[in-house]
């Protein structure tokens, strides 16, 4: 990776306090795009915007998607941006390229009854049914990723307080969960932890038999388990939590901006596609019960 690239990881990271997922986004983005153009003898600080188009270009001749193309135009334009604030060049080459229209897909989300008819499959009286249930619980209860809840340690638990420190890397938050979770967690701990772990020692909170960190894999099965016996016919993934989490909160009165604080996002824009999930709902109800919709 050349020294530019260096400069542009470290920038993401102290001046945009990117998360890491995106940063390492950025980075490949701009690995692909720099042997691009180091393979027409065409130096990073020397490109113009029609390097930047042809190379857009191509991608699409290549079969990549649109939000795909999207997403490099945006990371070279960062990467610009980048060389600008640092005095390395004047002017950004992206900045005239127009990035092609994508239709952002609503997220799909579980409605209150299903997320309860969810959350009722583990069965506490078993071991792992009481690992599962306080899993669940947290996800829904505080709208973290699942690289999150399967890393979380016994120490960033504060059941007393009830609340959760979790990072995504880069940055740390604290995130409040209510009394239904923390009787899930508190089970959990009491009488099904300890018995799991075997006589094993674990840092991690939630842990595979082995006394190692969950796997995301692991996880997954775990929520197509439960979706099965709760027979819910959408499909359920760990994000589907974490997007129901954002719209229930919204749909109850929390504002945009507690929620893009608790769900970590770096842009408002991100966490605005929830309004868009409500508003189509709104929509649905009226055009099915309006005698004039």
């Amino acid at each position: 990776m050349s020294e530019l690239l260096d400069l542009f990881e470290e920038y993401l990271k102290t001046e945009k306090r990117a998360s890491a997922n995106t940063v390492s986004s950025y980075l490949r983005d701009m690995r692909q795009f720099e042997a691009a153009m180091s393979s027409q003898d065409t130096e990073l600080e020397e490109v113009l915007t029609q390097d930047v188009e042809r190379y857009a270009a191509s991608l699409t001749r290549k079969g990549k998607s649109a939000a795909t193309v999207t997403r490099s135009i945006a990371s070279i334009k960062s990467f610009y941006s980048c060389l600008i604030a640092l005095g390395i060049v004047d002017h950004n080459p992206a900045k005239g390229v127009v990035a092609a229209k994508v239709e952002r897909k609503l997220p799909q989300i579980l409605t209150g009854k299903e997320v309860e008819l969810f959350l009722e499959q583990p069965d506490s009286t078993d071991l792992k049914g009481c690992r599962d249930r306080a899993m669940l619980e947290l996800l829904y209860a505080t709208g973290m990723r699942v690289s999150e809840l399967i890393h979380l340690k016994l120490e960033d638990l504060n059941l007393t307080l009830e609340y959760v420190t979790c990072s995504d890397g880069d940055r740390e938050r604290s995130i409040p969960f209510g009394s239904v979770c923390r009787k899930a967690l508190s089970r959990y701990l009491d009488s099904a932890r300890e018995a799991l772990l075997q006589g094993k020692k674990s840092a991690y909170l939630f842990t595979n038999c082995s006394g190692g960190a969950m796997s995301r894999q692991g996880f997954w099965k775990i929520i197509k388990h439960y979706q099965e016996k709760a027979g819910i016919e959408k499909d359920i993934t760990p994000h589907t939590l974490r997007h129901s989490f954002a719209v229930h909160l919204l749909e109850n009165g929390a504002d945009l901006r507690s929620i893009q604080e608790m769900l970590c996002h770096a842009d408002i824009s991100s966490t605005q596609i929830y309004t868009h999930v409500v508003k189509k709902q709104l929509k649905d109800v009226y055009q099915k019960a309006h005698p004039r919709a």
